[in-house]
C-alpha cells in the first residue's frame, strides 16, 4: 500500500514537472503529507496488533488460571464425596 502510494506520488511529481515552483512545491508537499499520513496508520495497524495480541494472552492466561481453579475444586468435592461414602459403610 505504501509502496503504491510513494509511486503515485512520484509519478505526479514528474508530471508535475513543467508547472512552477509552487505548484511543485505544493505536490511535493502533498506527497510529504500523503507519505507521513500512510506511515502513522502504519504505526497504528501495529500498535493495535500488538494491543490484541497482549488482550488474547491475558484471555488465555485468564481462562487457564480459572480452569486451574475449577479442576481444583472438583477434585476436593470428589474427594470429600468419597471420604463421605467411606463414613456411610
Amino acid at each position: 500500500m505504501r509502496l503504491a502510494l510513494i509511486v503515485t506520488t512520484a509519478a505526479a511529481c514528474l508530471a508535475l514537472g513543467a508547472c512552477s515552483n509552487k505548484t511543485q512545491n505544493d505536490a511535493a508537499a502533498a506527497g510529504d503529507h500523503a507519505a507521513a499520513a500512510a506511515d502513522k496508520a502504519g504505526d497504528a495497524t501495529v500498535s493495535a496488533a500488538h494491543d490484541a495480541a497482549a488482550n488474547t494472552s491475558t484471555a488465555v492466561s485468564n481462562a487457564a488460571a480459572d480452569t486451574s481453579a475449577a479442576a481444583a475444586k472438583a477434585g476436593r468435592k470428589a474427594d470429600a464425596a468419597a471420604d463421605a461414602a467411606a463414613r456411610q459403610k
